[in-house]
């Protein structure tokens, strides 16, 4: 995970592949928790996600802290796409049934990248 955009990059890489752009970022056993609590939820690691539409039953939410208790709210519904911003400790992933597990898309930081420069 990157919290910058500046990046070296290759054109034309595909996802999740040498000098790509985006890497793919899980998160599993996602349980449910409620408006006050975090849970069994699970929080987003910091960090700029780009979330595809797909059928899950998992909501990204937001604390929205009165001062007093944690207010969580829904910041993308489940069965929705969209894109969000994490502090690694607000935004949390919530199950709305079962356990389940997501992938989330992020930009390079640099992990598992090898051979980026080399000859092809």
């Amino acid at each position: 995970m990157s919290l910058s955009t500046n990046l070296i990059l290759l054109a034309g890489t595909p996802s999740n592949s040498a000098g790509a752009y985006l890497q793919p970022v899980s998160i599993t056993s996602i349980g449910a928790g409620n408006t006050t609590l975090l849970q069994n939820a699970k929080t987003v690691p910091a960090g700029v996600y780009l979330w595809p539409q797909q059928a899950s039953n998992v909501t990204i939410e937001i604390n929205q802290y009165t001062g007093t208790a944690n207010a969580w709210a829904t910041l993308i519904a489940n069965n929705v796409g969209g894109t969000f911003l994490s502090d690694g400790f607000n935004v949390r992933a919530n199950a709305v049934t079962g356990t389940q597990s997501i992938v989330l898309w992020t930009s390079n930081g640099g992990n598992a990248v090898v051979g980026t420069y080399n000859a092809s």
